[in-house]
């Protein structure tokens, strides 16, 4: 290829000291490969974004960059922001500085011999190309159907996503400039990529086993993430409040009813389990549904005080001795 464009991976790290290394090594025998082979450009780079780690990620981060300041960069948080924010952090970094961006986790799980593919198939004229798991072998039952069961729910909510698609996939500058565009503080970036449009399309690879380390996706933040999910891209769940109030207010007057006829008809008796069970029943169908109405005025009350998504601290480039060059 005459031309090679700029590669730029944002790598979201969050107490990856275990792995971090070897991560390194085998990205940079990667991008080695597809600068020999004339698939990116020399000014390509690898940003890692330090999540606020309790251990000592930024400390081999900066040891990293030291001794290869040419391809290994580096970006830290003042605090821990979270996944997706750390993600956006390292993609509006670099936005400007890449003609392409892969986002992919430190832990090694996604394959990296699929960026070869995800580059070419950018040359093809793909502004977004997404890296599907291709089956999910390697997942526990429990994991396995839940993770099946958020993107099927998703899907019944209205909102586009691709199904298996994590965060490991390449953008476009262009697809980075329009995602400057998206204010929102509640992020959702498998949600939000699909919404800016442009071609896209799908490569498939097998998700490895985690190298070293623990996950940082545990049953409870995995929750977490899936209602933050649905109720940003979706207000189906307020729409189903509205037709449970509807089927609740029929049920109480086919109750009223019988109630009635039972009465006339001298067939009353008093319970006192009926009537208790009714209202609990009742009275958690109210607590509920005034959670998932909490959970949307809280977004709200997020989104209206615009605060700052991350704040990154200090940011490893070798800009400056290319300035002095």
């Amino acid at each position: 290829m005459n031309n090679p464009e700029i590669l730029y991976m944002v790598v979201p790290c969050y107490n990856e000291q275990e792995v971090l290394r070897e991560t390194a090594a085998q990205l940079k025998t990667k991008y080695n490969d597809l600068m020999s082979a004339g698939l990116i450009s020399k000014d390509s780079r690898v940003v890692f974004v330090n999540d606020g780690s309790k251990d000592n990620t930024w400390s081999i981060i900066k040891e990293l960059h030291a001794a290869d300041p040419q391809l290994f960069s580096g970006i830290d948080l003042a605090h821990n922001s979270g996944h997706q924010n750390a993600v956006l952090a390292g993609l509006m970094t670099v936005k400007e500085l890449c003609d392409m961006c892969i986002t992919m986790d430190a832990d090694l799980q996604d394959d990296i011999d699929t960026i070869d593919e995800m580059v070419k198939q950018y040359y093809e004229g793909n502004q977004v190309v997404y890296g599907v798991r291709s089956a999910r072998d390697t997942d526990t039952f429990f994991k396995k159907f839940t993770a099946e069961s958020f993107y099927k729910f998703m899907k019944v909510m209205g909102a586009d996503v691709v199904y298996n698609h994590a965060d490991f996939r390449l953008m476009s500058k262009r697809v980075l400039q329009e995602l400057a565009n998206f204010k929102e503080v509640n992020l959702f970036l498998r949600g939000m990529v699909p919404l800016i449009g442009f071609q896209s399309t799908k490569v498939y690879y097998e998700r490895h086993e985690r190298l070293a380390g623990e996950s940082k996706y545990p049953l409870k933040k995995m929750l977490a993430f899936a209602i933050n999910g649905i109720t940003s891209f979706s207000t189906k769940p307020l729409k189903l409040i509205t037709t449970l109030g509807i089927i609740m207010s029929i049920a109480s007057i086919l109750a009223f009813i019988w109630a009635f006829i039972a009465k006339i008809g001298g067939f009353t008796e008093h319970g006192w389990s009926s009537t208790m069970c009714s209202i609990w029943l009742i009275g958690g169908l109210q607590l509920f549904c005034l959670g998932i109405i909490g959970e949307y005025v809280g977004k709200i009350y997020a989104e209206v005080k615009q605060r700052p998504r991350y704040i990154i601290a200090e940011f490893l480039t070798d800009a400056e001795k290319k300035d002095d060059k």
